[in-house]
């Protein structure tokens, strides 16, 4: 599964989704994680209305199952759950290794439900008629 941080300085979360200056990605597994790429967004990224800035950082994460962010404006947040992302605030900034190293304990477990969806993201689903349940493939 793959997992965007929004981030300005490529080691923590601490970005709004639509400010942030960078958007890390790393691959996790309950057996690991490994990082991915980063996205670079330019310096003009002020408050400002403008909408067209989310295009390039949903499309840089259209394939990441959660976003992690500092914060997240009420219509980015909802493109991003439309894009069928995960959005998870973080109250303050915190080191991506760190999340990675709860995360991946949380995936060697029993994860939540939300993140037991997440993990589905890009499978493909069916429908268990005899007992009216939606499965994954």
């Amino acid at each position: 599964m793959k997992v965007a941080f929004a981030t300005q300085d490529q080691q923590r979360v601490d970005a709004h989704f639509g400010w942030a200056r960078h958007l890390a990605v790393y691959d996790i597994t309950p057996e690991g994680y490994r990082y991915v790429q980063d996205h670079a967004f330019g310096e003009d990224l002020a408050e400002d209305g403008n909408e067209d800035k989310l295009a390039p950082k949903l499309a840089a994460i259209a394939d990441c199952a959660i976003v992690y962010v500092a914060a997240i404006g009420g219509s980015a947040a909802a493109r991003v759950v439309a894009s069928k992302i995960h959005p998870v605030k973080v109250p303050q900034p915190e080191p991506i290794l760190d999340i990675l190293d709860k995360l991946q304990a949380t995936l060697a477990g029993t994860p939540p439900p939300w993140l037991r969806k997440a993990l589905l993201k890009d499978q493909p689903r069916r429908v268990d008629f005899e007992t009216d349940d939606e499965v994954a493939s």
